[in-house]
């Protein structure tokens, strides 16, 4: 088993403690052993960190790496139009390199920015194409193939059979699900309610109970998305869902935005969680999530970028600045503090997914997630007597990423990914755009 020490860092723990400590971090084979203190590298690799600080990888909570392709495609639109306009014609067209291509350049782009792992849903085709993408990577995910059998304006090439919607994502379950020493985990998916049939969602709760897996969807984002799911179900989002025995600790609402009480206390009661995502519902002009409330509720929530064409960026950084500040706007200068809102970058992530004994912190017994960041800039100084958590939450940037380790492996050293090869990448992308582009 090898073993890596990282030495002399400045490390922010994200324990329960809020522990901050200067020293080493040992690591054996995908495991932390031992943090503080000067420790003994056994013959094995050293890091020297040089006094930069050490942090938890951040852990996304809704990307779709499927739409990395698409950034600057769907521009100034809101969400409906954003989906039917741009988004869904574009996911029709993909085929299986375009889908590869897309997940390995938001894979890069999200390594290269300290995200370790995420919860991404992909499109309804050529998933397999993706979870390559993410094994080769490196990146910690829980991944879906997006489930789509109902709506209007859902081109054909997206509309599945209920059956085979099923099927297809048992089928891709039991071949991924713990695949890469389970660094690869499987999340069922229904797009939202408006693309989803009843029968669906129900064999679909049912089916994450079998194999005891999350169910990841989309809820009250927008308000025409509210309005067509009462006119066509009768009551409100989280309302049906939990009318049809979906809301449970298993399952993960992105955006949650548009929440009346009687919907907030059903996911206070029956244990959802629920993904924030400032800066595409800024940009789609969705609106504001009321995080403050559902936290000071004991309800689990993280950060996601969602996809590059609503953000147009996949960095954690820019959310959780925004994050903080859209709160701070509504609520007051002492809302969102930085300590709160690093947390859930990193701790409240792994909550939201069930993995919070394993990921989202600097401790011995978690995997080794981590990151290193250089703070020796103008931007980010002065550093004397300067409180971490600001500096890393109001100052730092994705810049400042210098190391990344996932399962104690590095991906990424000297700001360079090293499990990507960038320049093939870059060109595929462009190559694979044009070609999507022409079959539109």
């Amino acid at each position: 088993m090898a073993t890596t020490v990282i030495r002399d860092a400045l490390i922010v723990t994200m324990n329960a403690a809020d522990d901050i400590v200067r020293g080493d971090v040992k690591i054996e084979g995908n495991t932390i052993t031992a943090v503080g203190g000067k420790l003994d590298a056994d013959g094995g690799r050293v890091i020297e960190a040089g006094g930069r600080v050490l942090l938890p990888g951040f852990v996304q909570t809704h990307v779709h790496l499927c739409q990395t392709l698409f950034r600057g495609c769907a521009d100034d639109l809101e969400l409906m139009d954003w989906l039917r306009k741009r988004i869904w014609p574009l996911e029709a067209a993909h085929d299986a390199d375009s889908v590869y291509y897309s997940a390995l350049l938001g894979a890069g782009e999200l390594i290269r920015s300290g995200t370790t792992t995420i919860l991404d849903m992909e499109t309804v085709h050529h998933a397999d194409s993706a979870f390559e993408a993410i094994r080769e990577s490196g990146i910690r995910a829980v991944s879906g193939k997006a489930m789509m059998d109902h709506g209007e304006q859902v081109p054909p090439a997206l509309l599945e059979k209920t059956e085979d919607s099923l099927a297809e994502s048992v089928r891709l379950l039991e071949k991924w699900n713990g695949a890469a020493g389970g660094r690869i985990r499987y999340a069922f998916s229904p797009r939202f309610v408006v693309s989803c049939s009843e029968d669906l969602l129900t064999a679909v709760r049912d089916l994450a109970d079998q194999y005891r897996v999350p169910v990841h969807t989309h809820a009250a984002e927008n308000r025409e998305e509210i309005a067509v799911v009462e006119a066509e179900r009768g009551m409100r989002n989280v309302v049906y869902l939990d009318a049809i025995g979906l809301a449970r600790p298993n399952l993960i609402l992105a955006h949650a935005i548009w929440l009346d009480e009687e919907e907030k206390r059903i996911i206070r009661e029956r244990g959802v969680k629920v993904t924030h995502c400032p800066g595409s519902n800024l940009k789609l002009a969705s609106g504001i999530a009321d995080v403050p409330s559902l936290l000071e509720a004991g309800v689990p929530v993280g950060f996601g970028a969602d996809g590059a064409p609503c953000n147009n960026n996949l960095d954690m950084f820019q959310e959780m600045r925004l994050a903080s500040f859209i709160q701070k706007v509504r609520l007051g200068p002492t809302v969102m503090r930085a300590r709160q809102v690093l947390r859930m970058a990193t701790m409240g992530g792994a909550e939201v997914l069930g993995m919070a004994d394993m990921i989202g912190s600097i401790e011995p017994g978690k995997r080794a997630d981590l990151q290193i960041l250089d703070l020796e800039d103008f931007h980010v100084y002065p550093s004397a007597g300067a409180d971490p958590y600001s500096r890393i939450v109001y100052a730092a940037t994705r810049g400042d990423v210098d190391t990344v380790l996932i399962d104690g492996e590095v991906v990424m050293e000297g700001k360079e990914v090293r499990t990507i090869d960038k320049a093939r990448v870059l060109r595929e992308a462009d190559r694979s755009l044009t070609r999507l582009m022409g079959r539109i």
